[in-house]
């Protein structure tokens, strides 16, 4: 556990604005489908605590909004970063540096709504993951709504796709071959060869996970929508086209048999 945890640390210690770029600069539908469904419930003047929020996208989105936010994350880079953001920005933000797993050291307190939106696809263990969540749930308070991320194991398929010259030397590497088996076999994988060390979801397994939690379940949907396996190219045209596409991406965000479209899932619930 700790060898793993460390090397996903150093990953965004090294390049915390990388990270902060990717969801303005290379994949900014995720972040515009997420922030639109999490208005479903967020109103200002809410208590947020984000767990895992790394250098504070969505952390400082709803600062903004005048919501009252914590910011939790291993990295001490990512932290440093969204400090630095929130004061670019004007905003107060809390942000601290911890370990998800030790979360109940800092004596947080209760929340309207807790983003868990990085931790469930960096821990490789089940203890860990159900831990991560037990923990999380914690810091809500009753009534209030737990948001948790996936990385889905087609992800691989689909940065393959957008990525020319990835998909033949990935057909030869044993390590890919078995992600793209378990889409066929319906299973997660535990990945220790790609960007980090990650836990890979097949979308089928996420709600009976989340089941055990006792949670309402309110929303499971694609993050990027229908448009990732294209997305660069969507990019690329006017803002009509991307504001049309936008908005059909909306419509089918909670279709299950889409769900595989997206490299990111979140599922949505209520703490009674």
């Amino acid at each position: 556990m700790r060898e793993s945890i460390e090397s996903v640390r150093q990953f965004y210690n090294r390049a915390p604005e990388h990270e902060w770029d990717r969801l303005s600069e290379r994949h900014p539908f995720e972040f515009i489908l997420t922030t639109w469904m999490m208005d479903k419930y967020i109103r200002p003047g809410d208590a947020i605590l984000d767990i895992g929020g790394g250098p504070g996208r969505y952390s400082i989105h709803y600062a903004k909004k005048g919501c009252e936010v914590t910011l939790v994350d291993l990295s001490e880079g990512n932290v440093a970063l969204a400090r630095q953001k929130a004061k670019e920005e004007n905003v107060t933000l809390t942000a601290r540096v911890k370990n998800c797993l030790e979360l109940d050291e800092l004596d947080l307190g209760q929340y309207d709504h807790v983003f868990l939106m990085g931790p469930l696809y960096h821990l490789l263990e089940e203890e860990e993951r159900v831990r991560a969540v037990e923990l999380a749930l914690d810091c809500l308070k009753p009534g209030g709504k737990l948001y948790a991320s996936f990385i889905l194991v087609f992800g691989g398929v689909i940065y393959d796709m957008q990525t020319g010259g990835n998909i033949v030397p990935d057909c030869h590497n044993p390590d890919f071959m078995q992600a793209f088996d378990a889409i066929l076999a319906g299973d997660n994988f535990r990945n220790t060869a790609g960007f980090t060390r990650s836990y890979l979801w097949h979308w089928r397994r996420i709600l009976p996970f989340m089941e055990r939690f006792g949670l309402e379940k309110l929303h499971l949907f694609g993050q990027e929508g229908i448009m990732s396996p294209c997305e660069p190219q969507i990019l690329e045209r006017d803002q009509e086209e991307i504001g049309q596409w936008v908005e059909l991406a909306k419509k089918y965000l909670e279709i299950p048999e889409l769900l595989a479209y997206s490299e990111h899932a979140m599922y949505i619930g209520g703490k009674p």
